[in-house]
């Protein structure tokens, strides 16, 4: 939607003006552990969060980054966190809200002279309604993506969704809760030798047409 907060407010402001919608594509939150885990959350069945952990480790290197593309430079890329990983620090503040006390340790280990910015990093926060978080994340993974995975501890239990691309449910400790089975999740969007985030696109493409055929609220907002 745009690499600042004040580009994000213009396209809000004009939007408000000419009395049109706004839809950003997070197509993640379709996933069935999206989908999931959305629901224990909301429904407290974790209990009070103590804890989040959203690690997000995967490969990019120079198939990726072409010279005189728009990847990795400043003003149109944004950075490893906007590109890369922007799907997952979104289901992060759908399921948790918003932070505060944010620290961060940077670094660019194999992205010197493809990028405009650091390719891996520590961050830390607090959560506003309460616990603890932090995202750890890196571009400088050899070969493939490793993975993509949140782990949620809470006061009566404790979830982690992972796979490369947050796709699996791996543990599921709650207390007096049967955890049902879901349906399984979509492939990964391939790009050739990379494949990024999944493919439910077509759910966010229905939520839209109804939305404006039927003056709906956007469903997942």
């Amino acid at each position: 939607m745009g690499l600042s907060k004040s580009e994000c407010e213009d396209v809000i402001f004009k939007a408000l003006q000419m009395s049109k919608n706004v839809f950003c594509v997070m197509q993640n939150r379709y996933s069935p552990p999206s989908e999931w885990i959305k629901s224990v959350v909301e429904r407290k069945i974790l209990g009070d969060i103590f804890m989040v952990q959203l690690n997000c480790y995967w490969n990019r290197d120079d198939r990726y980054y072409k010279a005189g593309g728009w990847k990795g430079t400043k003003d149109l890329d944004g950075g490893t966190l906007f590109t890369q990983f922007s799907h997952f620090i979104d289901i992060m503040y759908w399921l948790f809200g918003d932070i505060d006390n944010i620290q961060g340790k940077f670094a660019d280990f194999t992205h010197q002279n493809s990028t405009d910015f650091e390719d891996s990093g520590f961050v830390n926060f607090d959560f506003v309604d309460g616990g603890m978080g932090s995202i750890n994340y890196s571009t400088s993974v050899a070969n493939q993506n490793l993975e993509s995975s949140i782990t949620i501890i809470g006061s009566k239990g404790s979830v982690k969704i992972g796979g490369q691309y947050m796709n699996e449910v791996e543990v599921c400790n709650i207390e007096d809760y049967e955890m049902p089975e879901l349906a399984a999740s979509n492939p990964a969007n391939d790009y050739g030798p990379y494949k990024g985030s999944a493919a439910n696109h077509n759910y966010v493409i229905k939520n839209v047409i109804d939305t404006i055929k039927n003056n709906l609220i956007f469903l997942i907002y």
